[in-house]
């Protein structure tokens, strides 16, 4: 079994943090009126794809899928989460396309831990 990018692991974990902070804040937000239209889904993308990051980084599987997976969850859900945030309080998207790229980033991220889960070696011993 070849070892895992340690730099990569460290980043997903980082962002694994970020991601359910940023979503714990998002929720609490939320709940304390006003306009907070996309203060939800961020909470709810955030406080879902953190864990999964976490478990990523914490599993030590090895392989390019679980590496992309990392990869596209990660920043799909930042891509994602950061546009909802500044149309929220800036009024506008963060770029053209954002929101889409980032879930479209998310949705690979998620292929990725289903083809590296069905055919990785690793997956099970």
């Amino acid at each position: 079994m070849a070892p895992t990018n340690p730099v990569l692991t460290r980043l997903t974990i980082v962002v694994a943090g970020i991601l359910g902070g940023g979503g714990v804040m998002a929720a609490a937000a939320a709940s304390h009126g006003g306009d907070g239209t996309n203060l939800g889904p961020i909470a709810m993308v955030c406080l879902a794809h953190g864990p999964a990051l976490l478990a990523l980084g914490l599993s030590s599987l090895p392989g390019r899928l679980f590496d992309a997976a990392a990869i596209l969850l990660g920043l799909g859900t930042l891509v994602f989460a950061g546009d909802l945030l500044a149309r929220q309080y800036l009024g506008h998207a963060a770029f053209p396309m954002a929101a889409p790229i980032g879930g479209v980033g998310m949705i690979g991220g998620w292929l990725a831990v289903i083809v590296g889960g069905l055919f990785s070696r690793a997956v099970g011993k």
